[in-house]
């Protein structure tokens, strides 16, 4: 998982930097690790007991920081990812050689298995031979134009994985399931900003679809079987050791090499930029505060964002939505280079515009994203400079 590109602000692109030809940087799984871990730190609320704690996709973007946050506050981590192909596996592999040094740093115990949720039996064998307490399921296909191109893996990466997941789940009677959705569930249908309260039954992408069709499963488990659930809508993740197809990725390395960013709709589409390391502290302070009945839920005007069953969704965003154009203003600065602009004219494929309304998230957590674009855009340099070497 990583930024999710939900919307045709800008071409990515390819890029050169220093790559090898096939396997992106040069910086291998032990240079300059804990040089590399100590960019980004942020504190993490410490939770009043020890957990053992599964996080599918732990090798992803998201994955891999909250498995790390959770490591330095001592809970027990029992990572499980498939380390698909959707983008080259030795970023990830690099995320799975960090955590096991965070692991040996602090003394944590960590284990990692490498499976597929949806084949074979070691999910259900993961979660009884290390008693695990709670799951935080980051795993998914999150690339819109993935998805559009092969809608039967979407499905099967998103509902059939998660069915599988909440079955077992259910059969272990798991303290509490925290999930990643995303704001795009929205679609057509959001006012600004986006509320959870709001409709979410017009997504206008497959992916978003399927997130929107987990939540409802998440609620017929949380119903029927009183299995405590809490589905996160995240909003544009940005961050150290993202997606090399984000956003970041692709504008700062054109900016680095001098070539062009096409840019859709004259730089004027906002979106609401969450720094990871805010996204990590609301996904481990959810799953910290498992899902319960909202008493005042009533089926005659009944709330969207909770329930009579131990279920809610809770967006975590930075409230805080800025231009494209701005996006690329805080990398020239950070960077100190000037971005070459082009301006072009494509088809809207969505709404243009997200913002997260945080009242749900702060409530239930005390705790809502507040890292400023330019502080998390530098972050983000820093990171990318010392991983590239450049």
């Amino acid at each position: 998982m990583g930024i999710r590109n939900e919307h045709r602000d800008a071409i990515p692109g390819q890029g050169g930097l220093k790559t090898t030809a096939a396997t992106g940087p040069l910086v291998t799984p032990t240079q300059d690790m804990a040089e590399l871990q100590e960019i980004d730190p942020k504190g993490i609320k410490q939770a009043d007991q020890k957990q053992t704690v599964l996080i599918t996709g732990h090798a992803g973007f998201i994955g891999f920081h909250t498995a790390k946050a959770l490591l330095e506050r001592g809970d027990k981590v029992i990572g499980f990812d498939s380390l698909n192909t959707h983008y080259d596996t030795r970023l990830k592999r690099e995320r799975l050689a960090m955590l096991d040094e965070v692991a040996k740093r602090t003394g944590a115990k960590y284990h990692s298995v490498k499976a597929d949720l949806c084949v074979g039996p070691e999910l259900m064998e993961t979660l009884e031979t290390y008693k695990v307490q709670r799951v935080i399921h980051l795993a998914g296909q999150t690339d819109k134009y993935l998805s559009n191109s092969s809608p039967q893996d979407c499905v099967q990466n998103n509902i059939t994985a998660f069915v599988a997941l909440l079955e077992a789940c259910r059969h272990f009677r798991i303290q509490h399931l925290t999930y990643a959705s995303s704001h795009a569930v929205y679609g057509a249908g959001f006012q600004k900003p986006m509320s959870e309260r709001d409709s979410a039954n017009h997504p206008q992408r497959l992916d978003a679809a399927t997130q929107r069709a987990c939540e409802l499963l998440a609620h017929s488990y949380s119903h029927q079987f009183k299995l405590p659930t809490t589905g996160l809508r995240f909003f544009s993740v940005y961050g150290p050791w993202g997606r090399p197809d984000s956003v970041l990725f692709a504008f700062a390395k054109k900016i680095l090499e001098g070539k062009p960013i096409q840019i859709y709709n004259d730089g004027s589409n906002t979106r609401d930029f969450t720094y990871i390391t805010d996204l990590v502290e609301g996904v481990v302070r959810a799953s910290d505060t498992p899902a319960e009945p909202d008493p005042a839920w009533l089926t005659e005007m009944p709330n969207q964002a909770t329930s009579s069953a131990p279920w809610r969704v809770l967006n975590i965003g930075n409230n805080q939505p800025v231009s494209i154009e701005e996006l690329i203003a805080a990398l020239e600065n950070a960077l100190n280079t000037r971005a070459v602009k082009e301006f072009i004219t494509g088809p809207i494929l969505e709404k243009s515009q997200s913002c997260a309304d945080t009242t749900a998230l702060q409530r239930a957590t005390s705790f809502r994203p507040n890292t400023a674009l330019s502080d998390g855009v530098q972050q983000f340099v820093d990171w990318f400079r010392a991983y590239h070497q450049i």
